[in-house]
């Protein structure tokens, strides 16, 4: 009988590990967009959502811990107001993504965003990604409509 394939995630996992660039970006860059085709942005978006529900986080820190240890990258919170927040992500994996096609490359980690953003405030929320090439990070805004609640 074969040995299950299954493996226990946790993403709090204090444990420092290594991955390689270059078979992270070939499964993102190149293996993702040829099996989705021209779907890649929408899909890519909804698949972060559907992540993020997988994994609810309670507070914005545990966001950030979480893309630290997904290997996301570095988030900074920018700017909060009552019905929007702005985040910086910066990372050494994104910058060829920022540089080529950054119109659908940050999807994943917008979906992800939105739906952390609207569990932890209970509103119908929205992300926009919003690449910065010459400074090799992507920017961040998330709206919510508190006059929306999710329950």
């Amino acid at each position: 009988m074969k040995d299950s394939t299954v493996v226990d995630v946790n993403v709090n996992a204090p444990e420092a590990r290594t991955i390689s660039i270059f078979g992270y970006e070939l499964i993102r860059e190149i293996l993702l967009p040829e099996i989705l085709g021209k779907d890649t942005p929408e899909i890519l978006y909804w698949a972060g959502k559907r992540l993020a529900r997988k994994f609810p986080l309670d507070d914005f820190d545990q966001v950030i811990e979480f893309f630290a240890n997904a290997s996301w990258g570095q988030l900074d919170l920018t700017k909060e107001t009552r019905d929007e927040i702005e985040i910086e992500l910066t990372s050494p994996l994104i910058v060829s993504r920022v540089k080529s096609k950054a119109e659908y490359f940050f999807q994943l980690e917008a979906g992800f965003l939105a739906q952390q953003i609207e569990l932890q405030k209970e509103a119908i929320a929205e992300a926009f990604e919003h690449p910065v090439k010459k400074a090799n990070k992507v920017h961040f805004t998330i709206k919510w409509d508190t006059k929306d609640p999710i329950k």
